[in-house]
């Protein structure tokens, strides 16, 4: 196997055995020895990658930087309704962290005492934007009611969606998230959505949730 192709494999195990500590213990529980004995490299290997515990951080971080911003895109390609476009991309980062550790622990890192270093935006800064974005599209789109003050709208949205993980960590499986995003939305629409365009998005986070379900 060429060395860096065998230097990349190995820079990658190390983040996922990182992120799986890290998610499941947090960040500040697990140590480079924790993530040395879990990826089954040696010291010397996770040294020439991260000089410190804060870069594999930053790696993870970036990493599900990378992961939202593919989301978003694909989202934005379907030409779908703004409201739309902000349900199924929530529903594809709960996918995310059901299915990979390594976003599974960007979201635990963005709820700790982390440093983001420039020019990666802090993820629940770029989530506001991208929600209040979609939010203020969504009045014009009339999908959402005009008098609502969309900075609290799409505050109180990123707000919810982040407190359903952190509190479902140590209630539940991280494969009830999705259940738990479905609901959040069912709640959200009754406050948000005008009576007779309420069921088809009903309808649409009712199938968002059983696709990741089915998936």
């Amino acid at each position: 196997m060429p060395r860096q192709l065998r230097a990349e494999q190995t820079r990658a195990t190390i983040i996922t055995a990182a992120a799986d500590l890290i998610d499941r213990h947090g960040y500040e529980s697990t140590s480079l020895s924790d993530i040395v004995a879990h990826a089954k490299v040696t010291k010397g290997a996770l040294y020439f990658h991260f000089a410190a515990k804060e870069d594999l951080a930053h790696a993870i971080l970036e990493l599900q930087a990378k992961a939202a911003r593919q989301l978003v895109a694909d989202v934005e390609n379907r030409g779908c309704s703004s409201l739309e476009a902000l349900m199924r991309t929530t529903f594809g980062i709960a996918r995310l962290a059901v299915e990979d550790p390594v976003p599974r622990a960007g979201l635990r890192l963005a709820t700790a005492d982390i440093a983001v270093r420039p020019p990666l935006r802090h993820p629940f800064t770029e989530w506001l934007d991208f929600a209040t974005r979609k939010v203020t599209a969504a009045v014009r789109e009339t999908d959402v009611h005009p008098d609502l003050d969309v900075g609290v709208v799409a505050h109180s949205l990123v707000c919810f969606f982040i407190g359903t993980r952190v509190a479902g960590r140590s209630l539940e499986p991280v494969g009830r998230l999705p259940r738990r995003v479905a609901e959040m939305w069912h709640l959200m629409i009754r406050g948000l959505v005008p009576v007779h365009r309420r069921p088809r998005y009903v309808t649409l986070a009712t199938q968002l949730e059983r696709e990741i379900r089915t998936a």
